[in-house]
């Protein structure tokens, strides 16, 4: 199991799952999004796993601006939109290889072998 952590430290969320693997002795690389995000290819895998853009936008985030600059842009845009602006999405984001969780699904990582 090689599982990566996207998120911040202020995160409630984000301790929780980071909490939830060490108990388990599982290994975990943490990125701090505010440090580093997520590149394209980490990104587009991440959305292809959770089923699209839509399950990936916290739309109670902080940054309301940005969020509605992206949610009215054209489809073509948001993408690059969200890479440039990554504090609209939902943390914890959780990878194992191709599988991937937004936010904090314990249920899920269960069945992750």
């Amino acid at each position: 199991m090689n599982i990566q952590i996207f998120g911040t430290t202020k995160c409630f969320d984000t301790k929780k799952a980071l909490r939830y693997f060490k108990e388990r002795k599982i290994p975990v690389q943490f990125v701090n999004l505010k440090e580093k995000g997520l590149s394209k290819g980490e990104y587009n895998k991440v959305k292809q796993a959770v089923g699209g853009l839509d399950a990936m936008i916290d739309t109670h985030c902080k940054d309301q601006d940005t969020l509605a600059l992206i949610q009215y842009a054209v489809d073509s845009e948001k993408d690059a939109k969200i890479l440039e602006n990554q504090q609209v999405l939902k943390t914890p984001i959780v990878r194992n290889g191709a599988k991937a969780t937004v936010g904090y699904e314990p249920d899920v990582w269960k069945t992750w072998d």
